[in-house]
């Protein structure tokens, strides 16, 4: 299903010939595919699932977001201004993620299910966050928010 999307988008950027997005894509396509050709390995013969796709995407975009960091800060506003474009195409096909205010109230919700009282409870509360947010909440920006909640961040 999202590979028909990505494939669907493609075909479409390059009849519009969007050079950035048709590149963009192919990119996201290669990874999947180097993903999926792991996973023979493993005994999955159809593809990674949907799923661990997003994951892959997502992990696309944390590796922009640390690149445009890195290029700001060598003042190359004109390669952190590809990467903001690559983020906004790979973006489109992931789940919208959740606001500050949103991811607060998540972890506040998973907290209080898990009952956990401590630093020592956080592999918890992170684990339930996994299971119901995943693709919505970007995992290694919550660890610090959990943290916090319990007075260690």
């Amino acid at each position: 299903m999202l590979r028909e999307e990505l494939n669907d988008a493609l075909k479409t950027a390059m009849k519009a010939r969007d050079e950035r997005t048709t590149q963009t894509l192919r990119m996201v396509l290669a990874g999947l595919k180097d993903k999926d050709i792991a996973a023979r390995t493993k005994g999955v013969t159809t593809g990674i699932p949907d799923d661990e796709a997003r994951t892959v995407m997502q992990n696309m975009v944390r590796q922009r977001r640390d690149s445009i960091v890195m290029y700001e800060k060598g003042g190359r506003a004109d390669l952190a201004q590809k990467e903001n474009e690559e983020i906004a195409i790979i973006e489109r096909f992931l789940p919208k993620q959740m606001s500050p205010a949103e991811a607060e109230s998540a972890i506040k919700q998973a907290i209080a299910e898990t009952g956990a009282a401590s630093m020592k409870d956080m592999g918890k509360v992170m684990a339930v966050l996994k299971q119901k947010y995943a693709g919505q909440m970007d995992m290694s920006q919550v660890g610090p928010l959990v943290k916090a909640q319990f007075g260690g961040g």
